[in-house]
């Protein structure tokens, strides 16, 4: 199958800037698998049009402050884009770095409150934008929360702005460490929780911090080609036990967001037929033809044209199905991407 099926054309005015003006107000395009059937709804009726048999998994990750701008010596300014640290002291981090063939080894910047950088190493190819960054004193998760900035996606042609520490969070996130927000999550309020647990419907948490790779499109010709990006995940033994449980007992799994769906795919134990409790990494490539183990319903965005993440959905609908989906979503001029409307497929 070739990266080129996945492609669509998307007016510019559909790709959304901000968010919806309330959370949870988006609309929910639904989507019959069995009936190949669409339905047109707000976000805020999910609770109520959700199966009563379901456990919802959902990813609370934390989107760091990421980005981070520092000068050189000579007064330029640069962006540092945290991706990961390279210590338990967080003083080495690696970096996506701008005007990348300028920064070299050896070369030193000067950040918010007087912290010192300088270039360690190049990771990767020398005219990539990778770079090993150590710095003076910790950059941890505290200064950056002072000192960073939320690393909205490159689609999203503005400045971030105080809306955007809220909006580009989901309300359930608890911990730090990812570089793009599981955006599916964007449209979850309290009331929707609240109406959740009104119907006895769990809820688990599991934890898949996003990477950069998110972000960027598949540039082989063939989607067998690509080679995935790492990202870390962890299952507590709780959410391992809720999750197997609920397996167990024939409940349907509402995967909220494809990190979800990728972590819960990657934890499970084909020969033990369980999810796995821990922490592990993933480079797990979903897409048409593979055979999902775990997640029986979906909760997600509209993706970028031959991403990752549209080849998932197309692997769990069937890749007619969401073709037809999009065409009506274009037609019906739904919002794309992270702050856009939203999917159910069920």
């Amino acid at each position: 199958m070739k990266t080129s099926d996945f492609s669509f054309d998307l007016p510019e005015e559909l790709i959304a800037q901000t968010p919806s003006e309330k959370r949870g107000a988006s609309r929910m395009l639904v989507v019959d698998r069995k009936s190949g059937t669409f339905r047109h709804l707000h976000t805020s009726d999910f609770p109520e049009i959700v199966e009563d048999d379901v456990l919802l998994v959902v990813n609370d990750s934390k989107v760091r402050k990421a980005r981070l701008f520092g000068s050189s010596e000579t007064g330029g300014k640069v962006e540092f884009l945290l991706l990961h640290p390279d210590s338990q002291d967080h003083c080495l981090w690696t970096a996506m770095v701008s005007k990348a063939k300028k920064q070299r080894p050896g070369k030193r910047f000067l950040f918010p409150q007087g912290i010192e950088g300088i270039i360690e190493a190049i990771n990767g190819d020398s005219t990539g934008p990778y770079r090993r960054v150590r710095f003076s004193i910790p950059v941890d998760d505290a200064y950056l929360e002072v000192n960073g900035h939320i690393p909205l996606p490159p689609y999203i042609r503005r400045e971030d702005t105080e809306l955007d520490e809220e909006r580009y969070q989901t309300v359930y996130a608890r911990h730090p460490g990812s570089v793009a927000a599981p955006t599916a999550g964007l449209h979850f309020t309290e009331e929707t929780f609240t109406a959740l647990k009104k119907r006895s419907i769990p809820v688990a948490r599991l934890t898949l911090h996003v990477g950069l790779g998110t972000f960027l499109p598949v540039r082989s010709e063939e989607i067998t080609d690509h080679e995935m990006h790492r990202e870390r995940y962890e299952i507590s033994q709780d959410v391992a036990d809720t999750i197997n449980r609920a397996k167990y007992d024939g409940r349907k799994i509402v995967a909220v967001g494809t990190t979800s769906v990728r972590t819960l795919e990657s934890a499970w134990d084909t020969e033990e037929g369980c999810i796995r409790t821990g922490s592990a990494e993933t480079r797990l490539f979903i897409y048409p033809g593979y055979t999902f183990k775990v997640v029986d319903r979906l909760f997600t965005n509209f993706h970028t044209p031959k991403s990752t993440l549209l080849m998932l959905v197309s692997a769990f609908a069937g890749k007619e199905l969401i073709d037809a989906a999009y065409a009506e979503a274009l037609k019906e001029r739904y919002r794309f991407f992270s702050y856009g409307d939203a999917m159910y497929i069920q």
